[in-house]
């Protein structure tokens, strides 16, 4: 595990912005995975402006998603599909049939979930994922469990989880109970893993995974075990971690 202690949000995304742009320029046929949410934006962005100044082209590129709401169709704006195309792929070069996710309106979940990791292994598996962190130490849709997920699944989606993300709907009754999610073993599968975490908030639950044990309760665990993971996290997400356990970010 590599650490890259950021001074603040807008550090943290231009950081790990320069991993996947160093991927892209090193392998420009590169399979990226991708997460959503509120953290990647920032790194979205940086992307988008080396893209735009021809410093990087993703012509050649291909992309997957973690995850998607079962049940949602693509063209509703809480959509992951929306959010991916809202805040890059509409505005990158990248070859829109080179882009995947999850399809959530699939009549035969199982089936769907199966095509995806067919899919990413045709590819020949992720080059470089993109994670974030749940607050209780999801990544991906991958909740905490009594065992750790393998292939691309189906899911319940928590209380927690779906408190968190009630922000994106007029309600929580609003949220979708399931999602379709990439599994854990899909995850670390991938060559190398960046994880980008920010806030105070997710400070306790940094700790929790990385200077705990490996325990699927605990699904950010188990990448303690990845051969080449990177976390780029700003100081309030590190708070506790400096506290307590992490020398090399003192």
């Amino acid at each position: 595990m590599k650490l890259i202690a950021a001074k603040d949000y807008d550090e943290m995304s231009l950081i790990a912005a320069r991993f996947f742009a160093a991927q892209v320029l090193l392998k420009p046929t590169s399979l990226f995975g991708f997460a959503t949410g509120s953290t990647p934006i920032g790194l979205y962005k940086e992307l988008i402006r080396k893209n735009a100044d021809g410093k990087i082209t993703f012509k050649y590129a291909h992309t997957v998603n973690l995850d998607e709401y079962y049940g949602m169709s693509r063209d509703k704006k809480q959509s992951y599909y929306s959010f991916m195309h809202e805040n890059l792929f509409d505005h990158i070069d990248i070859n829109p049939e080179n882009t995947r996710l999850p399809d959530g309106m699939a009549e035969d979940p199982d089936a769907e979930c199966a095509a995806y990791d067919k899919h990413i292994a045709d590819l020949g598996g992720v080059d470089m994922q993109l994670l974030g962190i749940g607050h209780d130490g999801h990544i991906g849709f991958n909740e905490p469990a009594d065992h750790f997920s393998t292939g691309t699944n189906c899911v319940t989606l928590t209380a927690m989880t779906i408190d968190a993300n009630k922000r994106f709907f007029n309600s929580a009754d609003e949220v979708p109970r399931k999602a379709l999610t990439m599994g854990m073993r899909e995850i670390m599968q991938a060559k190398k893993i960046i994880m980008v975490v920010s806030g105070k908030d997710k400070a306790q639950i940094l700790y929790d995974s990385f200077c705990g044990p490996v325990t699927p309760q605990v699904p950010a665990s188990i990448l303690q075990l990845h051969p080449d993971f990177t976390l780029v996290a700003d100081e309030d997400a590190l708070s506790v971690m400096k506290a307590h356990c992490c020398k090399c970010c003192k």
